[in-house]
């Protein structure tokens, strides 16, 4: 449920979404906030200026927050954002810990107003193969060390 005081650091993610048209970049914009509403960190996209696809806005503030802060802090931010997280930075908030994610606008509502916005090629995908040998490397991994007391 999005509550007031959601609203309110929502606006805030769409105002750094009109800064980033305002300085050229793409009109996406997004905030994390702790418990208490602080903003602790605010990014828009820069996928062009940058030449890095994975410049989002969400994936930025995804990979702040899976560094600079603890898993049980991470789980009690949320992040506002005025556009709902494609895939790539959807998965990317999984792997962070942050613990809400609230948008303005749905991906529907984007491509209505931005048709070009859904207009991604699919990717064929072949596999699992070569199990064995692929399987090599992660249980060396993630195989505790003979003596060594290591947990993976």
């Amino acid at each position: 449920m999005i509550t007031p005081a959601d609203e309110i650091l929502l606006r805030r993610a769409i105002a750094v979404a009109a800064h980033a048209v305002a300085v050229g970049d793409a009109p996406y914009g997004s905030l994390l906030a702790d418990s208490d509403g602080t903003v602790l960190v605010e990014a828009h996209n820069t996928v062009r200026r940058d030449n890095d696809i994975a410049a989002h806005p969400e994936l930025k503030l995804a990979r702040w927050a899976a560094r600079e802060l603890d898993p049980d802090t991470a789980s009690r931010t949320t992040m506002y954002t005025s556009c709902q997280p494609c895939t790539m930075c959807a998965g990317g908030l999984v792997r962070s810990g942050i613990g809400r994610v609230v948008y303005a606008l749905a991906t529907e509502q984007l491509v209505e107003l931005n048709p070009q916005s859904g207009d991604w090629p699919a990717v064929a995908h072949d596999g699992p193969a070569l199990f064995d040998e692929a399987s090599e490397p992660v249980l060396a991994y993630y195989r505790p060390a003979a003596g060594s007391g290591a947990d993976g």
